[in-house]
């Protein structure tokens, strides 16, 4: 693809810091660059070779912005595949917004969100699943998230699907040259063969579909509700957790009316929490307003962490907590440990596979509950080295194919002619060059990159 206009944006957060950097791409980077940079080297920037830098002065009609220097990158080595010039300056947002000012004046455009990756895929530096993934490094919020989506830019699901899209295609090819060429000597198609090679491929793809769940996991967080009576800790619990005071933690129950939300790393898995009003039969209309939130935030999350008071016995309405969130992802947060153990620690532990006894008073207690968590989400087998399904478009993709293989079996099984197999099967590759994104529609590709930030 060529593009017939240059475009740029700020490419640093627009805040205060040591240096910005304002990104160019396009036919006339170098000269709309060179229009508001002047080299002390009096070299203008058009002659420059590419992957060479350059000192010099930033400035508009009013006069100098500032000292800055330039990077020049000529396609197709470059980022974009196009002719790329970065300015940085210093990090003053005053001083940044006018030198992209001064550009857009030269004759660029402001980039739109995700224009910069857009144009690299389109002009075919990359896949879309490598896209996205860089989408997912610049959102990761834990070390684990970080991993995955490097992995991703390495091409690790780039290449699994390559590998199953290309056995597929091996499948399509021999049925196509057995049935259109019988003059030719073309081995027959063994169906057994045939059968044996769809039902291999199809496990593939569902050990794949698999890692959504964790892929999903692990780069979006977990939607986590913190709920129990009220007065079990469950405030000092969402404090321990966000490293600060989000919740009013007094001695009095039922303080918390209205659900507090905040994103934690815990270890290596985000949690999007959200403490909850205590649960119980009350008489005020406010409280029980908090309490029908509390109850609808737990058919809504993926993760629940029931707190219990574990310096006192069970009581009914514990028990009736426990009824209610035992259909759902649970590690059960038996708190107050400091004030002595009454609570019925075997009794909880024959319904709930994931317990953990604390003192949400006390920092260590962290330890304990990451670990509970990582096992219930099964974060604790996650390769990160290994391809996963990121998101939903991904995952649909992959879902397709499996769908179509299914299609292909199933005409097989019926005895079907091989061009009814053939069409599913093809139906199946292009699901997969759906999903790496040589095959996509316009639609679908402004929708991935609608969602980076401008500048990237």
């Amino acid at each position: 693809m060529i593009c017939n206009d240059t475009i740029a944006a700020i490419s640093t957060p627009n805040a205060v810091g040591g240096i910005s950097m304002i990104r160019i791409s396009g036919p006339d980077a170098a000269d709309v660059a060179g229009k508001v940079f002047r080299p002390v080297s009096g070299k203008p920037l058009t002659l420059y070779k590419g992957y060479t830098g350059a000192y010099g002065t930033a400035f508009d009609e009013e006069g100098e912005i500032d000292n800055a220097v330039a990077f020049i990158y000529r396609a197709p080595k470059s980022y974009t595949g196009e002719e790329v010039v970065e300015l940085s300056c210093h990090g003053g947002i005053i001083v940044t917004r006018r030198l992209l000012r001064a550009i857009l004046s030269a004759g660029a455009r402001l980039a739109e969100a995700g224009e910069f990756t857009k144009r690299a895929f389109l002009n075919g530096k990359m896949t879309l699943t490598h896209a996205e993934s860089v989408l997912d490094i610049i959102n990761s919020q834990s070390e684990q998230a970080a991993r995955c989506a490097m992995t991703a830019l390495e091409g690790a699901l780039y290449r699994k699907i390559s590998k199953i899209r290309d056995r597929l295609v091996a499948e399509t090819s021999h049925i196509t040259a057995w049935i259109d060429f019988p003059e030719e000597d073309v081995d027959a198609v063994k169906l057994s063969f045939l059968r044996n090679e769809l039902i291999e491929i199809k496990e593939e793809l569902k050990e794949l579909i698999r890692t959504f769940d964790v892929g999903r996991i692990v780069h979006m967080g977990v939607n986590t509700a913190i709920v129990g009576k009220p007065n079990v800790g469950k405030s000092t619990l969402m404090n321990l957790l966000a490293g600060c005071e989000k919740s009013i933690v007094t001695d009095t129950a039922g303080t918390t009316r209205d659900i507090v939300e905040e994103t934690v790393n815990l270890g290596d898995v985000v949690l999007r929490l959200a403490d909850t009003a205590g649960i119980r039969k009350t008489s005020n209309a406010v409280e029980l307003a908090g309490i029908d939130r509390a109850k609808k935030r737990i058919g809504e999350a993926d993760l629940v962490l029931l707190v219990l008071d574990a310096s006192e016995e069970l009581e009914s309405e514990d028990v009736e907590l426990m009824r209610v969130v035992r259909t759902k992802p649970t590690v059960v947060v038996m708190n107050k440990s400091d004030l002595g153990l009454k609570i019925d620690k075997e009794y909880i532990e024959r319904d709930f596979k994931h317990s953990v006894v604390i003192s949400a008073k006390e920092d260590d207690s962290v330890a304990a509950l990451n670990e509970a968590v990582s096992s219930l989400m099964n974060l604790t087998s996650l390769d990160t080295n290994q391809p996963i399904l990121a998101n939903e478009r991904q995952r649909a993709c992959a879902g397709a194919a499996l769908n179509q293989l299914d299609a292909a079996l199933d005409a097989l099984s019926f005895g079907m002619t091989l061009d009814a197999v053939n069409i599913s099967i093809e139906d199946a590759i292009e699901s997969l060059l759906q999903l790496t994104g040589e095959s996509v529609s316009d639609v679908v590709v402004d929708e991935v990159f609608a969602r980076f930030c401008v500048g990237k």
